[in-house]
């Protein structure tokens, strides 16, 4: 299958969440497979998983981009199994992945934006957020009495500050953009029965019992609050120059295939390129390979 007629296999175009636009996740099926079986789709991975090694080999090299991927989603989507298996070909050196957790008492005397702006990556390198800022239009707006920790003025706390976060974070990722950080950012869009399976895995199985917590059945509770978080997060922040992508996740393998199919296509339209060396340091490489040649012994 060539490389234009898997990517409308694939649908990614159908992944994206246009901006401006309102969305509702109902639109898309979290159990989509784009009529892959998983044993191709672990085919067309593994050369994914090649090609972005070779991408960021060049992005690491040329050193004048930075990509910044980013992972929201509800628990048991596969956020952690996603970003081990796409970025497993990565040459470690060159990537660094983050996980927000509860803010501290040191981050909760900053602004909200202060813990990730101290973890973008560097250029010529790939960072991950697994969860990330957007946790503050999420999180917090499902559950608002998180916003009592956060020492804000008061008259910043009205109904407004839900699109003003919005139009902060907006522009915090177009500054990101305007220095040559690509942002790319993810929803694995799991339905509510598969993580109902996923969680009673967890609680059956042994090897998985470290996963489960009690609070994670206490904030499926809020589930519905929760899509509604999210349908507005998304159609207020997917945006021409950091864009959200919907991934379903009902099926790992898929929602790997996506992503890494994703991260491609984004890396090649930077038609990234191995610096040109000066004419001063090929004289140098000459040099020195006449150098080794010549050496004793």
């Amino acid at each position: 299958m060539d490389e234009n007629t898997f990517a409308k296999a694939l649908n990614l175009e159908a992944m994206t969440a246009p901006p401006g636009q309102a969305i509702s996740l109902k639109d898309f099926d979290p159990g989509e497979r784009g009529g892959f079986t998983k044993e191709e789709a672990n085919v067309y991975l593994e050369q994914g998983i090649e090609q972005l090694a070779r991408y960021q080999d060049v992005l690491y090299a040329q050193n004048t981009y930075a990509l910044l991927l980013i992972f929201q989603a509800m628990d048991g989507a596969g956020k952690d199994s996603t970003i081990k298996h796409v970025m497993s070909g990565v040459n470690p050196q060159g990537c660094q992945v983050f996980s927000f957790k509860q803010p501290s008492a040191e981050e909760l005397d900053h602004d909200y934006l202060w813990r990730s702006y101290k973890a973008l990556p560097e250029r010529g390198r790939i960072g991950i957020f697994n969860r990330s800022y957007y946790e503050e239009v999420l999180v917090v707006r499902v559950h608002p009495e998180s916003l009592d920790q956060q020492q804000l003025p008061v008259h910043t706390r009205g109904k407004q500050i839900w699109r003003q976060r919005f139009e902060d974070i907006n522009g915090f990722e177009r500054y990101l953009a305007n220095n040559g950080i690509v942002v790319m950012k993810f929803f694995l869009h799991l339905s509510k029965q598969e993580q109902k399976k996923r969680f009673l895995e967890r609680i059956e199985s042994q090897e998985k019992n470290w996963k489960f917590s009690i609070a994670d059945v206490k904030e499926r509770g809020f589930w519905d609050d929760y899509m509604a978080a999210y349908e507005d997060m998304i159609s207020h922040t997917s945006t021409d120059w950091a864009p959200w992508h919907i991934i379903p996740a009902d099926h790992k393998w898929f929602t790997c295939l996506a992503v890494s199919s994703l991260i491609c296509r984004r890396l090649k339209s930077l038609n990234l390129a191995y610096p040109v060396l000066q004419d001063s340091h090929l004289r140098a490489l000459e040099e020195a390979r006449l150098m080794l040649e010549t050496e004793a012994g």
